[in-house]
């Protein structure tokens, strides 16, 4: 059984439908990536798995009930991470981890938690000190608390700086080495990149890709760039293969076989004593092919 299910999924505010006939299902021990521009409907559909909001039809499970009567029970088994979470800041990051653990039937230690989360210098600070990544953390060891076997991380890295994210990223892949689910939404293409094993677009309120990083939107069989600085004295009508020059001023060969093409100028350097620098090979990135995907959408309320 997976541990989220959601077929033919429909929500609408009056005239406006956020989502509109969404499936896609999230096994256990996954990583699952939803992404999509303000208002594609990506938000209406996580707060219905969620049991945040009823929806119009469509049918859901999230771990083998129904989020809309799951109640208590459901609660139990799954953590949520908000892109900001109330917490008292007078409280001490033990008091508040210990007062969120009375809710719980069979909460984690409070100090495992604490310590999955990189926190233990921590632990007797009040949240009040704590600087932005440290409150992050904090957010989503409340979210641990009840040891969910399903966890929801709603932008878990917003307003971070790089090394704070890059803490974060491996503070998320610890959790998918426990074993946990995890329902990521962001809007960092790296971050889903580095965290998802798949990913799902959703743009307008229904789902326009699907796939690994690795592989959505065709992205693994797209054309390969090849730049580089062209040598002094030689113009791009001297290449061997068909280029063109960017704003930049790198040459740009565009090519379905990369390899040969780059035995081909390799050679061909090599044979005119010409230095290919800055020289690259790279795919569309992720953040490539999700402008694509996503580009002539309407953006509506979520």
């Amino acid at each position: 059984m997976a541990v989220i299910d959601v077929a033919d999924l429909t929500k609408s505010y009056g005239d406006v439908h956020a989502v509109r006939g969404v499936s896609f299902s999230v096994e256990q021990g996954e990583c699952l990536a939803v992404l999509g521009p303000n208002g594609a409907g990506k938000t209406t559909t996580v707060e219905i798995l969620e049991g945040y909001r009823t929806r119009d039809s469509g049918s859901v499970s999230v771990l083998g009930m129904d989020p809309a009567d799951g109640g208590t029970e459901l609660r139990q088994r799954i953590g949520i991470v908000l892109q900001e979470c109330g917490v008292d800041p007078y409280l001490t990051v033990s008091e508040v981890l210990t007062m969120h653990a009375g809710y719980y039937n069979k909460p984690l230690a409070v100090a495992d938690v604490i310590d999955i989360v990189n926190l233990g210098e921590k632990a007797t600070a009040r949240v009040k000190t704590l600087s932005g990544g440290q409150k992050r953390r904090l957010d989503v060891a409340l979210g641990l608390v009840p040891d969910p076997e399903l966890l929801f991380l709603d932008e878990p890295t917003t307003g971070f700086d790089p090394t704070a994210r890059r803490q974060a990223w491996d503070m998320i892949g610890n959790l998918a080495r426990m074993g946990k689910t995890v329902l990521l939404t962001t809007h960092y293409m790296d971050e889903a990149q580095a965290l998802a094993d798949r990913v799902i677009v959703i743009a307008a309120g229904r789902i326009v890709a699907e796939g690994s990083p690795d592989s959505i939107g065709g992205r693994a069989d797209a054309d390969a760039q090849i730049t580089f600085q062209l040598p002094t004295g030689v113009s791009p009508g001297d290449l061997p293969l068909a280029c063109e020059v960017d704003g930049d001023g790198l040459v740009v060969v565009t090519t379905s076989t990369p390899t040969a093409a780059l035995q081909t100028l390799t050679t061909w350097a090599m044979a005119n004593g010409g230095e290919l620098k800055q020289l690259s090979v790279s795919r569309p990135s992720l953040d490539d092919i999700y402008v694509a995907l996503t580009a002539d959408t309407i953006e509506e309320p979520s």
